[in-house]
Order: structure tokens, then sequence, then C-alpha cells
């Protein structure tokens, strides 16, 4: 067939392959609300391999002859090749990408493709399409987030010891380092990873064979198509395999977190490459200009990658409502469940790569971090240490070093600016020693806890991580 000639269907919207029943045609306007075909036809791969799977078994269990599975098996393989090659013609007649197959089927090979659809329901087919498809979307998935965890390695790596301020309630909290703030997002994307695997362990079932509810008489082999598409078992209750969307349910979950953890982190580069934090610049590349006013330089990639995070949250509540009522077992509202699945994974997959690109486009204002750290109070709690180490209860130096906090705040100082004559009227154990804690950027050394932000902690975390992302390649 020539790739500039598209196969046409002889089939009109009303001459269904179930029209049996029927004695009026279908009405346009339903058939138009009804069809899914614009959107499942991106199972086409999914539903032509559990064919073949089927098909396959159908012949070994002998319920149809080796020349007819082979005969199908052929026409399958061809219509696949059409719709790669993009000459397969989607028609407005078509209802959905498991008709459009099979009429397909009918028009190449004749009656015997009606063999196909022995012993199986387009319930479980596409239960069984999805969980194919959400195999595949889940591995691309967590390929983006190992890549996106890796441009946060080699900026940690490439400016390991440069200290910034930590924040909490947006507030100047405690000297950190970078690198230690940029490996809490790779330890929140590890989480993500994590669910994602799990939900695939659950998904990772094969519904091929409940039919349409309650199983077929004919003696197919459920294990033996399982196996071949690659699931782990069979789903045990037919009435299950085809009523529930809970794998969909719980895919678009790991989708709005890990959403939400991107969106956090792009809230961070809008403030940091602000000029009131100037933490960072972001690459040219990744930032957009104002129609007006011909200095700005928007941080649009993260703002977008913030506000598609609502997409997916929508997306979630989209699928949770659809299924919160519906009897057992299948119901057409079900239908409704491959929209919020593609745009869940169309746009979390999209966040992650722009993020990655974006991450290693970025340059950190080294200089301007350091001298943040100098410009506040950041250093209360090593002075509140200090004190402990003295023998003075926690609760105590807490409150002394409040104090002296507000001394300072009162006469526009900060606390390296004190004498040690001004610390005497706080508390006489202060010595010469203090002003080492003061120094905010031995602050981070002095740390003991395993995970925390001392060199020697991040440093190890450093190696885990590289040794971790490289081995995951």
């Amino acid at each position: 067939m020539s790739k500039a000639k598209k196969h046409t269907s002889k089939q009109k919207a009303n001459q269904k392959l179930w029209g049996g029943r029927f004695k009026e045609e279908l009405n346009t306007l339903a058939f138009d609300f009804s069809k899914s075909i614009n959107l499942d036809k991106r199972l086409y791969h999914e539903d032509i391999a559990g064919s073949l799977a089927h098909v396959e078994m159908l012949a070994q269990q002998g319920i149809i002859a080796p020349s007819e599975a082979n005969q199908i098996g052929r026409g399958l393989r061809e219509i696949e090749k059409e719709i790669d090659e993009g000459i397969f013609n989607f028609e407005n007649g078509q209802e959905d990408i498991h008709m459009a197959i099979e009429q397909r089927l009918h028009e190449k090979i004749g009656s015997v493709a009606g063999k196909l659809h022995t012993a199986r329901s387009r319930n479980d087919q596409v239960a069984t399409d999805e969980r194919l498809w959400l195999r595949s979307a889940i591995q691309d998935l967590l390929e983006q987030l190992r890549q996106l965890q890796y441009s946060l390695l080699e900026q940690s790596q490439t400016h390991f010891g440069v200290v910034m301020p930590g924040y909490t309630h947006l507030q100047r909290a405690q000297p950190i380092l970078l690198s230690h703030h940029l490996l809490a997002y790779i330890e929140m994307f590890e989480r993500d990873k994590s669910r994602f695997q799990n939900a695939l362990s659950r998904m990772n079932v094969s519904p091929l064979g409940a039919a349409a509810l309650g199983g077929t008489p004919i003696p197919i082999d459920r294990r033996k198509t399982a196996k071949t598409l690659g699931f782990s078992d069979i789903l045990a209750n037919s009435i299950d395999a085809v009523s529930d969307r809970d794998y969909i349910i719980e895919f678009i979950s790991a989708c709005a977190i890990t959403s939400m953890h991107l969106s956090r982190l792009a809230e961070e580069w809008v403030l940091w490459s602000s000029q009131e934090f100037s933490f960072i610049t972001i690459g040219d590349a990744f930032t957009t200009g104002s129609s007006i006013m011909p200095q700005k330089k928007n941080p649009d990639m993260a703002e977008l990658v913030r506000g598609k995070t609502g997409k997916v949250y929508g997306a979630l509540m989209n699928i949770l409502t659809t299924m919160k009522g519906l009897p057992l077992a299948y119901n057409r509202d079900m239908q409704e469940d491959k929209s919020p699945m593609f745009d869940a994974f169309d746009t979390t997959k999209q966040c992650l790569e722009i993020f990655a690109s974006m991450i290693r486009a970025t340059e950190f204002n080294t200089t301007q971090m350091r001298n943040a750290v100098f410009r506040d109070y950041s250093t209360a709690t090593e002075l509140a240490d200090y004190l402990v180490r003295k023998g003075i209860a926690f609760r105590e130096a807490h409150e002394i070093v409040g104090k002296i906090v507000a001394y300072c705040a009162d006469n526009h100082l900060l606390l390296p600016d004190l004498h040690l004559k001004v610390l005497h009227n706080f508390s006489p154990v202060f010595d010469d020693d203090v002003f080492e804690f003061l120094n905010p950027e031995k602050s981070p050394a002095r740390k003991k806890s395993a995970g925390s932000t001392s060199p020697k902690e991040v440093k190890k975390q450093l190696a885990k991580w590289q040794s971790l992302l490289r081995q995951n390649k």
C-alpha cells in the first residue's frame, strides 16, 4: 500500500460490530458524544499487543485453527505498521480503537477477523490496554525523574561548600550548604520514583480473559496471555478485573505528588531569580521578556511548571469523581478515564523534562548567597548551643540569646558586631571563643548528626547519589 494513499472504510457510523440487536440507527449526536477514538487511538500498540497474545492463546487452546491465528496475526501486524506510518485513516465512523482495528482487520482478511473477539470483551480489552500503556508510561517518568535528580546532583557537586541561608517560614533560620538544600529535592524525587514503582507492582496484573464481567465458558488460558504480555499474574476476580480503575487513580496520584514537589522547586527558582534574592540567574533559553518593559527577564518556565500542577491535580479529582459512585461492574462513565490519565502523564513528563534542562542552564550566584548569611541572625542557634556547652540549660540559653537578638535589632547590629563586654551583660559565661560560633561559614561544619548539613555528611550523600543515579542509567 502506498504511503500517499490512506485506506478508507466502507462502514457507516450506524453500522456497528455490536449492532445486531438494534433496529434504529444510533443518533448522530449520540455517536459523536460517545465515541472515544480521538483519545484512545494512543493505545493502538497496546491494543494490538493484547490481541496478538489473545489470538496466539486461542490457537494453542484449539479454539481457533493455527492457520486462522496466523492470518489474524499477520493482519494485525500490517495494521500496526499502517498506524506507525501514518496511513491508517481514523475516520469519523469509528467508535474506539478496538473497533477501528477490528473493522480494518475485517477489510483486510474477511470474516475470519470475527474470531479475534472470541472469549473477550472490550471491557477486559481496554483494561489490558491501559495497564500495558501505564507500564511504559511509568518507565518513561522514572527515567525523567532520574534525569532531574542528576541535574540537581551536578549542581550540588559543582557548588559543594557554598554556604547559604536556610529558611523556615521564608525567614532566614540557619546557615546551610547549598548542596544540602538541593539534595533535599533529590530525596523527594526518589520517593516519587518509589511511588511509581509501587503502583507498577500493583497494576502489572492481567485482566484479559475476564470478558464482560463474569468470565467465559470457552476454555481459554488467562495465565498464558498474562505471561506473553509480561504481567506478573492475573486478576483473580473477573468482576474486579473490568470494574475498577484504581491503577489509573494511583498513577495520577503519584503524578500529583511529583507535581507538588516540582511546584515547590519552581517556586524557589522564581524567588531565587528575583532581584530581592539574586541567588540564581536562569539561562536566557529558559526565560522570556516583557512586551512593554524592555528590562524584564521573567522565569516563565518555572512559573508554568508551578501552574501546570493544577492540571495534574485536576486530573486526579476528575478520575476520583468519575469512579466514586459507580456500581459494579463496567459503566460507560469509565470511558472518561483516558483523558485524565493521558493528561497527567503528558503534563508531568513535560514539566520534568523542562526543569532538568533549566537546572543545568542555571548559574548560582554564590557570592550573593555567602553575603546573605552575614546579614542576618542565623547563627543565633549556634550561640544558644555555645551556652549549652557552658552548662546552661537550653531553655535558659534560648531566652538569653533571644534578648541578645532583640538588643541587636534595637541597635542596628548583627551578632558578630557585638563586643565581649556587651555579651557579659547577658551572661557571664561568654568568653573569647564565642566569636568562632558567630561565623556563619563555620556553622555547617559544627553539625554532627547523620543527614545534617555538615560538609562531611553532605559529601557522603553526594557520593551515595552519584553511585545510585549512575547505576540506574
